[in-house]
Protein backbone atom coordinates (compact mmCIF):
# COMPACT_ATOMS: atom_id res chain seq x y z
CA UNK A 1 0.00 0.00 0.00
CA UNK A 2 1.70 2.95 -0.83
CA UNK A 3 -1.31 5.14 -1.75
CA UNK A 4 -2.20 5.84 1.77
CA UNK A 5 -2.97 9.90 2.42
CA UNK A 6 -0.22 11.44 4.35
CA UNK A 7 2.43 8.43 3.56
CA UNK A 8 5.62 10.30 3.30
CA UNK A 9 7.28 9.06 0.04
CA UNK A 10 9.56 6.95 0.42
CA UNK A 11 7.71 4.51 2.60
CA UNK A 12 4.95 1.72 1.97
CA UNK A 13 2.65 -0.28 4.12
CA UNK A 14 2.41 -3.76 3.94
CA UNK A 15 -0.23 -6.51 5.71
CA UNK A 16 1.86 -9.40 4.08
CA UNK A 17 2.74 -11.26 8.14
CA UNK A 18 5.94 -13.14 5.54
CA UNK A 19 7.63 -9.29 5.30
CA UNK A 20 7.35 -8.81 9.29
CA UNK A 21 11.06 -8.61 10.99
CA UNK A 22 9.96 -10.02 14.38
CA UNK A 23 13.30 -9.88 15.34
CA UNK A 24 12.77 -6.07 14.84
CA UNK A 25 9.36 -6.48 15.98
CA UNK A 26 10.58 -8.36 19.13
CA UNK A 27 13.32 -6.10 19.96
CA UNK A 28 11.38 -2.53 19.85
CA UNK A 29 8.20 -3.94 22.44
CA UNK A 30 10.38 -5.44 24.52
CA UNK A 31 13.12 -3.06 25.43
CA UNK A 32 11.24 -0.14 24.37
CA UNK A 33 7.24 0.21 24.81
CA UNK A 34 5.87 0.71 28.08
CA UNK A 35 3.47 -2.12 27.59
CA UNK A 36 5.38 -4.59 26.26
CA UNK A 37 9.05 -4.16 27.93
CA UNK A 38 10.24 -7.95 29.11
CA UNK A 39 7.90 -9.73 26.52
CA UNK A 40 8.69 -13.16 25.76
CA UNK A 41 10.29 -13.28 21.87
CA UNK A 42 7.77 -16.84 21.78
CA UNK A 43 5.45 -14.34 23.16
CA UNK A 44 5.27 -11.95 20.70
CA UNK A 45 5.52 -14.72 17.80
CA UNK A 46 2.03 -16.48 18.95
CA UNK A 47 0.77 -12.61 18.60
CA UNK A 48 2.09 -11.55 15.58
CA UNK A 49 0.60 -15.35 14.26
CA UNK A 50 -2.65 -14.70 15.46
CA UNK A 51 -3.89 -10.90 14.23
CA UNK A 52 -3.70 -9.13 11.17
CA UNK A 53 -0.23 -7.10 11.11
CA UNK A 54 0.58 -3.48 9.30
CA UNK A 55 4.21 -2.75 8.82
CA UNK A 56 5.65 0.13 6.81
CA UNK A 57 8.88 -0.38 5.37
CA UNK A 58 11.48 2.08 3.76
CA UNK A 59 11.53 1.32 0.26
CA UNK A 60 15.21 2.36 -0.65
CA UNK A 61 16.26 0.04 1.78
CA UNK A 62 13.49 -2.31 2.84
CA UNK A 63 13.94 -1.77 6.24
CA UNK A 64 11.09 -1.93 8.18
CA UNK A 65 10.29 1.39 10.51
CA UNK A 66 7.14 1.17 11.98
CA UNK A 67 4.96 -1.68 12.87
CA UNK A 68 0.74 -2.21 14.76
CA UNK A 69 -1.20 -5.78 14.63
CA UNK A 70 -4.90 -5.84 14.91
CA UNK A 71 -6.84 -8.38 16.69
CA UNK A 72 -10.20 -8.44 15.15
CA UNK A 73 -12.79 -11.40 14.10
CA UNK A 74 -13.59 -9.64 10.96
CA UNK A 75 -17.08 -9.38 11.83
CA UNK A 76 -18.37 -6.84 15.51
CA UNK A 77 -14.65 -6.03 17.12
CA UNK A 78 -11.32 -5.03 16.65
CA UNK A 79 -8.71 -4.32 19.36
CA UNK A 80 -5.43 -2.41 17.80
CA UNK A 81 -2.23 -2.73 19.72
CA UNK A 82 1.40 -2.77 19.30
CA UNK A 83 1.55 0.21 17.87
CA UNK A 84 5.26 1.52 17.01
CA UNK A 85 7.46 3.58 15.32
CA UNK A 86 11.35 3.67 15.07
CA UNK A 87 12.39 6.47 16.61
CA UNK A 88 15.18 8.00 14.00
CA UNK A 89 11.33 8.18 11.47
CA UNK A 90 9.05 9.58 14.17
CA UNK A 91 7.84 12.94 12.96
CA UNK A 92 7.45 11.93 9.82
CA UNK A 93 4.02 10.88 9.92
CA UNK A 94 4.28 7.29 9.61
CA UNK A 95 2.48 6.81 12.99
CA UNK A 96 -0.76 8.57 11.41
CA UNK A 97 -0.68 7.32 8.35
CA UNK A 98 -0.16 3.61 9.39
CA UNK A 99 -3.36 3.75 11.62
CA UNK A 100 -5.24 5.40 8.63
CA UNK A 101 -4.49 2.50 6.43
CA UNK A 102 -5.37 0.33 9.58
CA UNK A 103 -8.43 2.25 9.46
CA UNK A 104 -9.10 1.68 5.83
CA UNK A 105 -8.28 -1.76 5.94
CA UNK A 106 -11.17 -2.96 8.63
CA UNK A 107 -13.69 -0.43 7.27
CA UNK A 108 -15.01 -2.54 4.69
CA UNK A 109 -15.68 -5.31 7.67
CA UNK A 110 -18.40 -3.17 8.93
CA UNK A 111 -16.87 -3.72 12.47
CA UNK A 112 -19.21 -1.81 15.11
CA UNK A 113 -16.13 -0.62 17.25
CA UNK A 114 -12.05 -0.73 17.37
CA UNK A 115 -10.81 -0.19 20.58
CA UNK A 116 -6.80 0.90 21.64
CA UNK A 117 -4.91 2.17 24.80
CA UNK A 118 -2.76 4.41 24.81
CA UNK A 119 -0.61 6.30 27.59
CA UNK A 120 1.04 9.16 24.99
CA UNK A 121 -0.03 9.15 21.39
CA UNK A 122 -3.53 10.48 21.80
CA UNK A 123 -2.87 13.07 18.99
CA UNK A 124 -1.82 10.46 16.73
CA UNK A 125 -5.23 8.78 16.87
CA UNK A 126 -7.78 11.65 16.86
CA UNK A 127 -7.04 12.41 13.46
CA UNK A 128 -8.05 9.52 12.35
CA UNK A 129 -11.43 9.29 14.46
CA UNK A 130 -10.60 7.54 17.60
CA UNK A 131 -12.26 9.46 20.48
CA UNK A 132 -12.32 8.54 24.38
CA UNK A 133 -15.11 5.79 25.01
CA UNK A 134 -18.96 7.25 26.02
CA UNK A 135 -19.70 5.73 28.88
CA UNK A 136 -16.28 4.07 29.86
CA UNK A 137 -18.45 3.06 33.18
CA UNK A 138 -19.48 0.43 30.97
CA UNK A 139 -16.66 -1.60 30.41
CA UNK A 140 -14.35 -3.76 32.34
CA UNK A 141 -11.28 -6.19 32.18
CA UNK A 142 -10.27 -9.16 33.47
CA UNK A 143 -6.33 -8.48 34.02
CA UNK A 144 -3.88 -11.52 34.75
CA UNK A 145 -0.48 -9.55 35.39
Amino acid sequence: MTDIPGLADGYEISTDPDRIDVERVHRWLSTDAYWAIGRAREKQERAIAGSLNFAVFDTASGEQVAYARVVTDQATFAWLCDVYVDPSVRGKGIGTAMVAAVRAHLTPYGLRRVLLATADAHDVYEKVGFRPLVEPDRWMALVFD
